[in-house]
Formats: structure tokens, C-alpha cells, sequence
């Protein structure tokens, strides 16, 4: 039987949590947040929005106080340990309180339609959704040439690694039931690796996932925080980490559910 379904009986979701991480981020939040507190509205999902500042410089916080007054549903975090994109999640995904969640980048660049689309498939019985803006059906817009070129470098070599379908695996907004999230703990990666980390665990370790077709968008304010230099050997790191779990664990973490199927 193929184990990759969604489970039927899978209980269903009561709250939906969005994590998004924000460093410098006061021109884009105020639309990012209120475009997807609309859009969820609209399609009476339930939902808080959790939104962690990652040590920003400028009126980020400021700005999610005044946010908080007007959206009940925001959640603002500040934190106040060592930065990096990596622990700035990890932080939102241990203050959330959702039986689901999903991660989003700050900048507006994930369309909020496609979180929607994540919510019902979770309530499918899918453990994880996760985007592709390459296959049919997805997009980008606006994308830097070579970081596009490096992307798709990067996505080729996780693909053949690990031998799955995925061909977006570095793309941050993937949705997760909270028991994946659980699973996969302990979360190591303290940077944007951990883009990698959670989907190669969910996966390595059993639980159902699907693939969507999802829209990218470029910001239209401030400065990108993934820097492609610095991101190379800690992308092998991880990938490493959780090839080697797959190949040499004897299945020590592999879900339960999937066990007793």
C-alpha cells in the first residue's frame, strides 16, 4: 500500500498558526498582514498570525503594536536570544498555538490564496503541503537570475540526494499538521537551512506530504536576508544530517502512525 495518503481520520484542524519571521521588515508587514488576516477571513479559516522580530534595527516592532491594535489575531514576538531566520521560526513554531501551521516569508512574497489551499489539504488528512513554484501550475516573478540559477542547483542536487518528486525543497512557505512539527524536533538549523530541515525530516521520518503549485513575488521593499555565500555549506550540512538519519537510523524516528498502518 502506498503509505504517502492523506489519512481520513486524521483528526481535523482547529487553528491554523502562520509563523513568519521579520528582521527590518516595517514598510512590508503592514501589508503583508493584512492581506493574509483578509484572506483567511474570507475563507472562514481560523487563525492566529505569529510574527517574530529577529532583532530589526528599524520600526518593525513599532509598527506590529500598532498592527495588534486594529488585527486581535496577531501575535507578536520579539526575539530576544540569537538571531538567524532558522531560530526566528523555531521561536514562532514554539509559541504558536495551532494544531497546524505554516511559514511565510515577512516581504509579502507568498500569496496568501495559496496558504488557503494549504489549510483544506491539511484538512484532507495530509500531514505536510508543500509548494513548488516549479511545476505546472506555479510561478515567479521578478526573480534575480542567478539566484534562480543557484536555486535550481541547489534543488536538483536535494532531489537526486534523497530521490523524491520535490523540486522546491528550499522554499520556506510549506504548511505542516503540529504533530509533524513535533516530530521532527529537535529543529537545529539556525539559519535558512532550516527551510531544508523540516521538510527532509517529515519526509525521512513517514509522514504523508503532497506537492501544490504556488505563486513567488518579489519583494517590493528592503533588502533580501538570504545571502547565497554563506548559505552553501550549511545547506550541505543539514541535508547531510538528515541523509544520514535516513540511511543509517534504522527508522529510530520514523512516526508512529506510519508504523502501526
Amino acid at each position: 500500500m502506498n503509505k504517502n495518503q492523506p489519512n481520513a481520520a486524521a483528526p481535523h484542524l482547529n487553528l491554523f498558526s502562520v509563523v513568519i519571521p521579520a528582521r527590518d521588515e516595517e514598510k512590508s508587514l503592514p501589508a503583508t498582514i493584512e492581506h493574509l488576516h483578509l484572506e483567511f477571513s474570507l475563507n472562514d479559516i481560523p487563525h492566529e498570525i505569529v510574527v517574530v522580530d529577529d532583532g530589526s534595527t528599524d520600526l518593525t516592532w513599532t509598527i506590529l503594536m500598532a498592527l495588534k491594535e486594529k488585527i486581535p489575531v496577531l501575535r507578536p514576538y520579539q526575539n530576544t536570544g540569537e538571531h538567524g531566520f532558522g531560530r526566528a521560526v523555531t521561536f514562532g513554531l514554539n509559541h504558536c498555538s495551532g494544531d497546524a501551521v505554516v511559514i511565510m516569508m515577512a516581504d509579502e512574497s507568498d500569496d496568501a490564496r495559496d496558504a488557503v489551499c494549504y489549510w483544506k489539504l491539511l484538512n484532507e488528512g495530509w500531514d505536510c503541503v508543500f509548494g513548488s513554484r516549479f511545476i505546472k501550475g506555479g510561478g515567479v516573478i521578478d526573480y534575480p537570475p542567478i539566484k534562480l540559477f543557484v536555486n535550481r542547483l541547489a534543488n536538483y542536487f536535494i532531489r537526486t540526494l534523497f530521490r523524491i518528486p520535490l523540486n522546491d525543497t528550499t522554499n520556506a512557505f510549506k504548511a505542516y499538521r503540529r504533530t509533524v512539527v513535533l516530530g521532527c524536533a529537535p529543529l537545529i538549523a539556525p539559519h535558512f537551512n532550516l527551510t531544508v530541515e523540516i521538510p527532509l525530516k517529515a519526509i525521512v521520518r513517514g509522514y504523508t506530504w503532497t506537492i501544490v503549485p504556488i505563486t513567488w513575488r518579489n519583494r517590493r521593499f528592503g533588502e533580501a536576508k538570504l545571502k547565497i555565500k554563506e548559505m552553501g555549506s550549511r545547506y550541505f550540512f543539514i541535508c547531510a544530517y538528515v541523509w544520514m538519519e535516513k540511511y543509517f537510523s534504522r527508522g529510530d524516528y520514523v512516526s508512529k502512525k506510519i508504523q502501526c498502518d
